[in-house]
């Protein structure tokens, strides 16, 4: 009975891997990849798939979802951190909002916003053009059949490695903007903060929390890209009424916005420990990774949770709202979701 029933639940599993592999035959190999689902989806287009000014205007519009959304967001983020690195004094949000009101007024909610900015746009100038560089290159080393077989493990695999070079981007920015709005009267802004912090530590001061963030943000894309992916995919398979050939760009974005929430909402419970630890981490200088985690314990990493998921699920929704929104406005080519190839439904026996 058990193995039945976990084979049946692996089966219905999204994220699954195949549960058979394909062997060679003497069949004509085709060359159809992204490239060629997206030139079929739509002639309109205003440049080439995988070309550079395809990859230029991604990466342009990760840093409009990235630095706009990110930094919308400053005053609950700004809260957020100093709920996760003085948990005694900021208790909830509300008490967080209260107690920054009263201490620092109306601007003291805005402190970061500067890191902020020019971080996230450039962690999202990578995150987005990197994705979709690498994510066309591992789909072509796989070929057309175990793309449409391994997609999830391609969407994995192309996110983890485009998030490897954005943290590295995004570190230094990150390192000011945890400092300004945790240690209060060390800094007012990052003219005052960067060059305070490589007088007091080097280099190493902006630095010093990537592999913290590696360990936040990897997981968080990885989740992030690939459960919007497939959930665009059932959204449109289960949800949606028409096929999305048949929708208005309008429609589509909606299932956009959908899709990039639930998204959200994993995103930010799998990230929330390291968050928490790269809080605490560039506030406190000296101390390292693993020093913060046992200082923390298993209860205090979660602290800050329910405003990371408020923040994280709106944040993941509009930034693939605006980044969708970037496509159909230059007419970038938008590949339509995956659907078996011909050639494997044929050696499946699913076609005669």
């Amino acid at each position: 009975m058990y193995p039945t029933t976990l084979t049946q639940l692996s089966r219905a599993n999204p994220f699954n891997a195949p549960l058979f592999s394909l062997q060679e035959t003497e069949e004509p190999k085709q060359s159809r990849n992204l490239a060629a689902a997206a030139i079929a989806d739509s002639a309109d287009v205003s440049c080439e798939f995988g070309s550079t000014k395809y990859y230029a205007l991604c990466g342009f519009g990760g840093i409009l979802s990235c630095g706009l959304t990110h930094t919308a967001v400053v005053p609950l983020d700004l809260v957020k951190c100093r709920i996760q690195v003085d948990p005694d004094k900021y208790k909830s949000i509300g008490k967080g909002f209260s107690l920054t009101l009263k201490e620092d007024g109306a601007r003291g909610l805005a402190k970061g916003w500067a890191p902020t900015f020019i971080g996230y746009s450039m962690q999202g100038l990578c995150k987005f053009g990197f994705y979709e560089m690498f994510k066309i290159f591992y789909s072509d080393m796989l070929g057309e059949e175990n793309t449409y077989l391994w997609r999830t493990s391609l969407y994995l695999a192309a996110s983890a490695s485009a998030e490897f070079f954005a943290d590295i981007a995004l570190a230094p920015m990150e390192a000011c903007k945890v400092r300004i709005q945790t240690c209060p009267g060390y800094a007012n802004n990052l003219r005052q903060c960067a060059p305070k912090m490589f007088a007091e530590e080097g280099v190493w001061a902006f630095y010093k929390g990537v592999v913290p963030l590696w360990m936040r943000q990897i997981p968080y894309t990885m989740m992030k890209f690939a459960c919007f992916e497939r959930t665009v995919e059932l959204l449109y398979k289960h949800v949606v009424p028409k096929p999305r050939a048949e929708c208005t760009k309008g429609e589509q974005l909606i299932v956009t916005f959908t899709a990039g929430y639930i998204a959200g909402v994993f995103c930010a419970i799998v990230s929330h420990p390291a968050d928490s630890v790269v809080s605490v981490l560039n506030k406190e200088s000296g101390s390292t990774a693993a020093q913060v985690l046992k200082k923390l314990g298993p209860k205090g990493v979660w602290k800050g949770l329910v405003a990371r998921i408020i923040m994280i699920g709106t944040l993941t929704a509009l930034q693939w709202f605006i980044y969708d929104s970037v496509k159909v406005y230059f007419r970038l080519p938008r590949p339509p979701p995956p659907e078996m190839p011909e050639s494997l439904k044929k050696k499946l026996g699913l076609t005669e």
